[in-house]
């Protein structure tokens, strides 16, 4: 049996409650540090939000199980993308 491959992709997320979100946020991506390459976070005071994007090496399921859990905080909205194969 072969191992999935992991892809190049994205995840961008947006808080629209950073106070209440921040830290259930910076808790999951600790536990899933290994497949993220690399972090930008921005507010955007304009709008009382804060942007985040992930630059992660993922395979689909470890890309799905990392989205999924994000999704499940109130506050936060989830995109995310990989490369084709």
């Amino acid at each position: 049996m072969s191992t999935p491959s992991k892809r190049l992709g994205f995840v961008g997320i947006i808080l629209s409650n950073r106070d209440e979100s921040a830290r259930k946020l910076n808790s999951i991506l600790s536990d899933y540090g290994h497949i993220i390459e690399g972090r930008m976070g921005r507010p955007y005071r304009e709008r009382g939000c804060w942007a985040v994007v992930l630059l992660v090496d993922a395979t689909t399921d470890e890309l799905g199980a990392l989205t999924g859990r994000l999704g499940q905080i109130p506050g936060i909205t989830v995109k995310s993308a990989l490369a084709p194969a």
